[in-house]
């Protein structure tokens, strides 16, 4: 099946599984695994205090509150206070919530005020950190040092050739090659150079260079070859608010067209689009003015001075995200509805979509029911927590409509169910090939995957020899074939593709091996070890990366300086896999901790779900997790004066609810694009995806969840009088994830709450980008070298 992933993601980083959604749906406050790397510095902070710049000090309107409940007076009653179904009481009156520099939000994005606000924001930040250019410079080059610029992604067999990426040193962005495929296999001979084809007749068909020429941000998203590989679809956002701009181009003749709605001059924008059966037809989706993907159209005649456009489907559900997808044999369209507790899915017959225009439903929708859908051997597959299973079972039903009553465990030869759901295994997504079910999962906290024979009934699970990594399938573009294609890694070892035989899973060959310039694996170590949580009974697991030399210190009896990651939501899970931007820390005498603490997924939906999860109510766990580990690595390792930590995203809400509970706990926070005003903007459905979130974390808005809420929102928790840990917040001006107001809002209440808290509290704001940073590898790693440098030097590692 050919699965939309999200619409943009850094291509320096891969996207963990979900246990929420199914791998098709985008997190809203969804994250980056580039995980912390390494700096270094000079004289200490107490002396450069004093000579920086004093932090700005936005105006605080103390009178300013926005309402928790009812609607307030002069609210838009077309903007809803809880969702449709909810049965919970509103809080009536309505509650204030103290929103004293609420006036920083601008949704236009054009306030003087507050755009010169944010540079001197960025100004300070740059005071703070400026005795540590040199320091950036050394880890701006350890972190191209650690790759190889000139490179390519393992070729993929898509029809008559083979495609892959390609990067050049010196060249910020990728660009998409083919080359023909005369063989079943292929050998590269390639000396290295740009100049060189990875396969011989090779041909760049999208070189993003060229799009991103004179822009200041460029990603790129979906990229689709037509059914006659004569053409692609492709989607790009210049701005980094995830509005993507439609394209056609033409591949014999390189003219290249923006696709415009139907009536007027528009760009059309999209969230994602597939082909039909021809190359007259597309499929794409398009987003309402609250950022959610709602509808699909099917474009006829594109090409065509009137093309005709047809809306197959709309949802208008505002707790539903929507998304097309193309079944791996190509027979079916489908259109994905779903919250993160209930799905939907339509499909439509591509032999038929120039006749019938009407969609059809594989089942309608149940309320806490979660299933997903590929198409194969003339039935549906599908992966469900229906009957309230604790994860996905794995069934099939003829593929025919309104099919639920007809939906069947799988079963293997002796009569075993294969996937029953249970605490035991938890099954993610399914490729359906020819002669083999692929299924992707989780057992034992680990990434799995397993192979199911259609003829014989018999599953395998692919065995590696690391007990503790991360595996999951390249894309697989053609169900006929005699083997599977898998990305692994682990924290010690580079990623690799490695192709397996489906018929004997030992016979395995290396497609390709990253090549990581410098690193020798011998001088590192890791460990996968679990930490009792205050419950007494919960064991969290860490994974823990370190070198040798450090390791030795602490069997010494040294304490030495430890770093802590964390994410725990959405039930995303965070793996154990390789990141060179890491060795710059670990070089430096760091220990890297990831804390797989409850609210992801990792060991299963019952690690997410209620009661014993990290949603709604038992959210809370989350953040005491973590704190915990942090502990027990002050504990076993470290000391409060040498502990940092991180999260990205809702992994920012983790680390603000994290330093409000225990801010002598940590020397060091940084918050990427972090999620911290989270009762303000769970109440206003105003603020783009807000109410499609009230099933992750609650409505504030009901006297359900109001207190809870409030209780661990890290802008109403910040403590006074206490000394909070070195701060380094991002955002970006044009993330329509985390509003860029979040980090600059809570910024200055961590300031205004200790003003002689002598810790620098900084914010770090990319006026050209969103939620996923920059879009230039060398700028991101520019950005990078600079969040870095301010972690070590406040370790005092520079």
């Amino acid at each position: 099946m050919t699965k939309p992933t999200a619409a943009i993601f850094l291509f320096l980083s891969r996207t963990s599984s979900s246990f929420t959604q199914g791998s098709r749906h985008a997190h809203r406050r969804s994250f980056s695994t580039n995980l912390f790397g390494t700096a270094s510095s000079s004289s200490s902070q107490r002396t450069i205090m004093a000579t920086v710049a004093s932090p700005p000090i936005p105006r605080r309107e103390e009178d300013r509150v926005v309402y928790a409940g009812v609607a307030p007076p002069g609210w838009d009653p077309k903007m809803p206070r809880q969702s449709n179904d909810s049965t919970e009481k509103l809080m009536d009156p309505a509650v204030p919530i103290p929103d004293p520099y609420g006036w920083l939000r601008d949704d236009k994005r054009e306030s003087n005020e507050i755009l010169e606000h944010l540079k001197a924001e960025n100004d300070y930040s740059q005071s703070v950190t400026k005795h540590l250019k040199g320091l950036q410079d050394t880890l701006y080059e350890e972190f191209l040092s650690s790759i190889q610029e000139t490179d390519y992604t393992t070729p993929r067999p898509r029809g008559e050739y083979w495609y892959y990426t390609r990067t050049f040193e010196g060249s910020s962005y990728q660009a998409h090659c083919r080359a023909p495929k005369t063989t079943d296999t292929y050998a590269i001979d390639w000396d290295g150079t740009k100049e060189a084809p990875i396969l011989p007749g090779e041909e760049v068909y999208l070189n993003v260079n060229e799009l991103a020429k004179d822009k200041s941000y460029c990603s790129v998203g979906s990229v689709k070859p037509s059914p006659s590989k004569n053409l692609i679809a492709y989607s790009v956002d210049y701005s980094g608010d995830e509005k993507y701009e439609m394209h056609v181009k033409n591949l014999e003749t390189g003219e290249d067209v923006a696709l415009k709605e139907v009536e007027g001059d528009k760009l059309l924008e999209v969230d994602g689009l597939v082909w039909g059966k021809d190359d007259d037809t597309l499929y794409y989706v398009t987003m309402d003015e609250q950022h959610r993907p709602f509808r699909l159209f099917q474009r006829k005649n594109w090409k065509s001075d009137n093309p005709t456009d047809t809306l197959l489907k709309e949802e208008l559900d505002d707790l539903f995200w929507c998304s097309v997808y193309k079944s791996l044999d190509g027979k079916y369209v489908f259109f994905d509805l779903a919250s993160k507790e209930t799905s939907e899915v339509w499909y439509l017959d591509t032999d038929e979509e120039g006749e019938v225009s009407e969609m059809k439903c594989v089942a309608p929708r149940r309320n806490k029911v979660l299933y997903e859908v590929e198409h194969g051997h003339d039935q549906w597959f599908i992966w469900t927590n229906v009957d309230k299973s604790p994860n996905m079972k794995l069934m099939t039903a003829p593929a025919e409509p309104d099919s639920a009553n007809d939906w069947k465990l799988v079963e293997d030869a002796n009569g075993t169910i294969i996937f029953d759901g249970s605490l035991a295994k938890a099954l993610d997504s399914v490729t359906v090939l020819n002669t083999h079910i692929v299924v992707q999962g989780r057992e034992g906290g680990i990434p799995r995957v397993w192979t199911f024979n259609i003829d014989t009934k018999t599953v395998s699970r692919l065995e590696f020899e690391e007990s503790a990594y991360d595996v999951g399938l390249l894309a697989h573009y053609e169900p006929d074939t005699k083997s599977v294609a898998v990305s692994y890694d682990s924290l010690l070892t580079p990623i690799s593709s490695i192709d397996i035989s489906l018929d004997d899973d030992a016979q395995r060959t290396v497609l390709k091996s990253k090549v990581v310039p410098g690193y020798d694996k011998e001088l590192y170590g890791c460990d996968r070890l679990e930490v009792l949580s205050r419950d007494g009974k919960t064991q969290i697991p860490i994974s823990v990366v370190y070198s040798k030399e450090t390791m030795e210190k602490v069997k010494a009896g040294d304490r030495v300086p430890v770093h802590l990651y964390g994410y725990g939501s959405y039930g995303a899970c965070i793996e154990a896999d390789f990141s060179s931007t890491r060795l710059p820390l670990l070089n430096r005498g760091m220990i890297y901790v990831i804390a797989h603490i409850r609210g992801g997924g990792e060991m299963g939906r019952q690690w997410y779900e209620e009661p014993n999860g990290g949603k709604y109510l038992c959210k809370k766990n989350t953040f005491n997790d973590f704190v915990d580990v942090a502990k027990f690595l002050v504990d076993t390792w470290t000391t409060p004066g040498m502990l940092s930590c991180e999260g990205r995203s809702a992994g920012g809400l983790l680390i603000g609810a994290a330093i409000n509970q225990a801010p002598e706990l940590f020397r060091v926070a940084i918050l990427g694009v972090p999620f911290v005003d989270v009762a303000s903007t769970m109440t206003d459905s105003t603020i783009p995806l807000t109410s499609g979130e009230w099933v992750e974390w609650g409505n504030p808005n009901e006297e359900l969840y109001h207190q809870y809420m409030m209780e661990y929102s890290p802008m109403n928790c910040v403590q006074k009088g206490k000394k909070y840990p070195s701060c380094w917040l991002t955002g970006g001006l044009h993330d329509p994830r985390v509003a860029y107001w979040e980090p600059a809002k809570f910024t200055a209440t961590l300031r205004h709450a200790n003003p002689d808290n002598e810790n620098p509290i900084c914010m770090k704001l990319d006026l050209s980008a969103g939620h996923f940073s920059a879009s230039d590898r060398y700028k991101y790693y520019r950005e990078l070298a600079y969040d870095f440098s301010f972690l070590l030097d406040e370790l005092k590692l520079a």
